[in-house]
Formats: structure tokens, sequence, C-alpha cells
């Protein structure tokens, strides 16, 4: 149950969604755009290759800024025509985005730092002060994550927390810069290289993870084992659920969709059911706020362990054929004294007839009996219920 309460506090309208993202974006944008100018300045200035390749990575880290801000506002648009269930993908597509975007960084400079090894006349010792550049960036993107992730744990955002792995490689490719930097300036001008082939290797790895993760979305993956079951849970508690079935469940950029079927007792009235079906709905969205739709539908009997009702005759052709087996016995049946229910794959019939004051039992017993022995005839019926009102 703690994930659906966990949920409903990070339930935020979209409106105020869209402005937390392009706000936590914007400080990191800014940041990214000063990092990648003194990286790639200083990278070029100090002869670290590492720190160019670690300034490329800021500097995509600024492209990937200005992508989470487009998709935010698009994806805050409120649900139309041509969009039923609004435009949550978007976000899903910009994950994406970004993945395929680290990952094209990665391939560049991987291949940049191949070249350099293997043509070793090329390697040079960088300066000092590489290092005081790459130790700024660390500290500088490490918080950048934090603030960002602390945001995208609020908005249950998967493209925020994407951007937010994102300056976090940025931090842990400085920290690698400092290593091959170090290592170089004690003699071994090889490692700044190897630094830029780990960055590289490290934002691929991290683009390979999210860019998964919403592709998986994209083909409509359900919600994580723990949701499943704070739903169910929550379906079971509610009054008037006799059981569950077929729950489906699927993610829409921050929120979720789903469906599911939902047993009640066979011969309550249509409103009841219906009201039954509502109250589930309402309790799975106020319990799990990353569901925004729930379709409910109601059954009788468990449509997996049932008898096929497909083959059954409709109302009509039901009442078509009592009236014909009941000839000379019974008036046709009207909506207000016959009810009709579907289960176990045949029709169960409740009759409710007129009482006459001066009415006998044994002439009560005889008539339904003959009402039975004819409606035998009708193989598809099952249960024949004869209630009795008093006629006034």
């Amino acid at each position: 149950m703690s994930v659906a309460l966990d949920d409903a506090e990070r339930h935020v309208n979209t409106g105020e969604r869209h402005r937390q993202t392009v706000r936590v974006t914007l400080v990191g944008s800014a940041v990214d755009a000063l990092l990648a100018a003194v990286k790639l300045a200083g990278g070029w200035a100090a002869g670290s290759q590492a720190l160019i390749a670690d300034g490329v990575h800021s500097l995509s880290d600024l492209a990937t800024d200005m992508t989470v801000v487009f998709a935010s506002k698009h994806a805050s648009r409120a649900a139309d025509a041509g969009h039923p269930y609004g435009h949550g993908r978007i976000e899903t597509l910009a994950t994406v985005g970004l993945a395929l975007a680290m990952i094209a960084v990665a391939a560049g400079l991987g291949y940049d730092a191949v070249q350099r090894l293997v043509l070793a006349s090329e390697l040079v010792t960088p300066h000092a002060f590489a290092l005081g550049i790459a130790l700024v960036s660390v500290i500088a993107k490490e918080v950048i994550y934090r603030y960002t992730m602390r945001v995208a744990r609020r908005l249950d955002s998967d493209m925020l927390r994407a951007n937010a792995w994102h300056s976090r490689t940025d931090a842990w490719s400085s920290v690698i810069v400092i290593l091959g930097v170090g290592g170089a300036l004690l003699g071994y001008p090889f490692l700044d290289t190897v630094a830029a082939i780990f960055v590289a290797l490290m934002i691929a790895h991290v683009g390979l993870k999210l860019g998964w993760g919403s592709a998986q979305e994209l083909m409509d993956a359900g919600l994580s084992r723990e949701h499943l079951q704070a739903i169910r849970q929550l379906i079971r508690n509610t009054e008037g659920v006799a059981g569950l079935h077929m729950l489906r469940t699927r993610s829409l950029g921050h929120s979720a969709m789903a469906d599911v079927h939902i047993q009640v007792a066979p011969r309550l009235s249509v409103s009841e059911g219906h009201q039954i079906s509502e109250a589930v709905r309402r309790r799975l969205i106020e319990k799990v706020g990353k569901l925004t739709d729930v379709t409910v539908h109601t059954d009788p009997e468990d449509d997996l362990t049932a008898p096929d009702t497909e083959h059954l005759p409709t109302r009509l052709q039901v009442v078509h054929d009592l009236a014909r087996v009941w000839a000379g016995l019974l008036e046709p049946p009207d909506p207000e004294t016959l009810q009709l229910h579907y289960l176990n794959g045949r029709v169960e019939v409740e009759l409710t007839l007129p009482l006459a004051a001066d009415a006998h039992l044994a002439g009560l017993q005889h008539r339904e009996s003959e009402l039975r022995a004819r409606a035998g005839e009708l193989a598809y019926l099952g249960r024949i219920a004869i209630k009795y009102r008093f006629a006034l």
C-alpha cells in the first residue's frame, strides 16, 4: 500500500508540473553553458583531451536541457480530439532523444580517443590547471544532479530523471578527468586519453539504460510489480467487489492508465454494479497518483473460468421464445415482470407475477410446474425463479 500513498504525494497538476520542470531545467542549463565554455577553453589551453571530452559532454547537457523544456511544454497540453489520452508520450519520446544524444556523444568521444592512442605521437601532457577546472565541475554537476533528481521524484518524471543522470555522468566524467590528468602529470600521458575513453563508455552506458526503459514504455510496458500489488489490494478492499481479473496497466509519460474486470454479486441491479465500478475507479485515481485514467468492466462471474455466454440469445429472442411456449398459459412477459441473468453458460429467468387475493397455494404450484415444464423446451434456459406481488 505504501507505493500507492507515495504516488499520491507526488501527484502534481499539469500546469505546476510544467513550471517546476522548466525552472529546474533552466538552472541546469545555465550551469551547463558556463561549464562547457570553461572546459572547452581550459581543455584546449591545458592540452587535455579528457577535459575537452568532458566539455563536449557538458555541451550535450545544454542541448538536452533545451529538449526537456520543449517536451515539458508540449506534454503539459490537455487532451484534445486528436490526442484523447493527452500528450504525455512526448516526455517518453524526449527521454529516448536524450538517450540517443548521449550514445552519439559517447561514440564520437570514444572514436577520437582511440585514434589518439593508436597515434601515440599525438599524446601530450596536460597542464595542471585542468585539475582545478575538473574539480569545480564535479562539485557543480553533483549539486545540479541532486536538485534535478529531487524535483524528478516529486513530479515522477522519467524525463527529468534522465536529465538528472545526464548531469551526474558529467560529474563522474570530471572525476575520471581528474584521475587521467593526474596520471599524465605523473609521467603517463596516455592516461589522459584513456580517461576520455572511460568518459565515453560511461555516457554510453547511461544512455543505453535510459533509452531501453523509454523504449519499453513506448511498447506499452506495464507498471511495476509493487504498483500492481497496491492496485489489486485497493480493488479487493472496495465494498461490493467479489474478485478481480484481467488487470492491465500501461505507462503514458509521467502518468499511467489501467483497465480491470471486477466481479460483483451476479444478480445485482445494473445501477448497483455501476456504482461499485465507479467506486473502484475513483479510489484508484485518488490513491495511486500515477493513475490518471481507469476503465472498470463489471462482471457477474469470472470471465476466465465461467462458461461462454456469447452464443446465448438476446432478450428479444428469449421473450419471443417464452411467449411461444407459454402461449395460453401466460401473457407475454414485459421488462417489469421478467429479469434475465446470463450466468454459467445459461439464461436464468426471474419472473414476477401478480398475486390475487383469492389465490390458492395448490393452484399456484400447479401453474409454476406447468411454466417450468414448457420452458424446458428451450435448451439454453437455466434456473427459473417465480416470485409474486400483490395485485392492486
